[in-house]
Parts: C-alpha cells; structure tokens; sequence
C-alpha cells in the first residue's frame, strides 16, 4: 500500500485535491467532528483541561472555538488531547485499508505531528493567498481568528512545499487540478 499525503495551507483545496485522487482518503477535520460527537472520554479530558470553555456533551463547536480564541495555550491542550484519538482512528483506516493500492491522508498538521513516514509521497497542494483568503470569506462557520491561530502551529508552507515529491498548482478549477491529479498517479505507478 502507498500512503499518500495531500498537504498545504489552510484553505488550498486539500480536501478537494484528496478525494479526486480516487482511492479511500482518512480526513482528520471529519474524524475530529466525529471525535466531537461521539467520545466522551475526550470530553472529559477537554472539560477537566478547559472547565471554563467546555460545558456539553457532545461538545459544541462555539465551544472549542472560544477556547482557541482565548488563547494559543487552549489550542496547544486541545491538540495534545484530540490528536491521540485522530490517530487512533487513522490507524484503524489504514489497518482497514492496507489491500488497497493507495490511501489518502487530509491530516492538516501531518508534518508538524510527525505522523508522515519518510516512504509517504507528500503532494503540495499550491494556492495563491489572495484566492484562499475569499474563499475562506464565504465559507458559513468559519473564524478567521481561529485560521490564524492554526497557522501559527504549521510548519512554514516553503519549507512543506520543498519536502513535497509533487505539487498541484490549485486555481480552483475543477478540470485542471483532475488533469494534474491524474498525471501524479500516472508518475508514481
């Protein structure tokens, strides 16, 4: 099996880029959601790490993001406790998965929780800045304070995009990131 990784700026399509590849892609951002939902064991870690900002089970969203907002300590507890579950979770896909000829990991903070392996081919998704930010605009429930913060956490996009095997120039239109996704895999079979 080869491990694909879809990585990038916050808003470049990454998503996107991950599901065109064609093949079973573990999305950090759903599996936190459901994390959110569904584990009580990580509300009762985020309430005894967060008791002023975390009141309800399943945990609200409005919640977690005025803890972040609060400040980047919160955000730092918050990572150290849902990241443990995320990759318990991509484990179980990748263990799911492992007959299939390739899996597609969306994990944000990929390379800045060490969970790529040095085998995995890293695909650089690129976007111009001015693009991403009116994207983010439209999006409904985003915080752009919340964007930043989250920014502030990554490794520098210079430094991802020169340790990336491919890169996919995203201008958000559908033909040409299918085309480019299409001659990545091409490459690499």
């Amino acid at each position: 099996m080869i491990r694909l990784a879809v990585v990038g700026d916050i808003g470049s399509g990454k998503s996107y880029v991950a599901r065109q590849i064609g093949y079973p892609v573990f999305n950090a951002d759903v599996e936190v959601a459901k994390i959110y939902k569904k584990s009580r064991k990580c509300y009762n870690k985020l309430k005894k790490a967060l008791p002023e900002y975390i009141f309800s089970y399943p945990i609200k969203k409005t919640e977690i993001s005025k803890a972040i907002v609060a400040g980047r300590h919160n955000l730092q507890e918050i990572v150290k406790i849902v990241h443990p579950e995320v990759r318990f979770s991509m484990n179980n896909f990748i263990k799911k998965n492992k007959h299939r000829k390739f899996v597609v990991l969306d994990i944000p903070l990929l390379m800045e929780n060490k969970i790529n392996k040095k085998k995995d081919i890293l695909i650089f998704v690129d976007a111009r800045k001015s693009e991403i930010n009116k994207r983010l605009k439209k999006r409904p429930n985003v915080n752009l304070e919340i964007v930043k913060k989250f920014e502030k956490l990554q490794l520098p996009l210079k430094f991802k995009k020169k340790r990336s095997n491919f890169i996919i120039k995203n201008n958000f239109k559908i033909n040409s990131v299918k085309k480019n996704v299409k001659k990545i895999l091409e490459k690499i079979l």
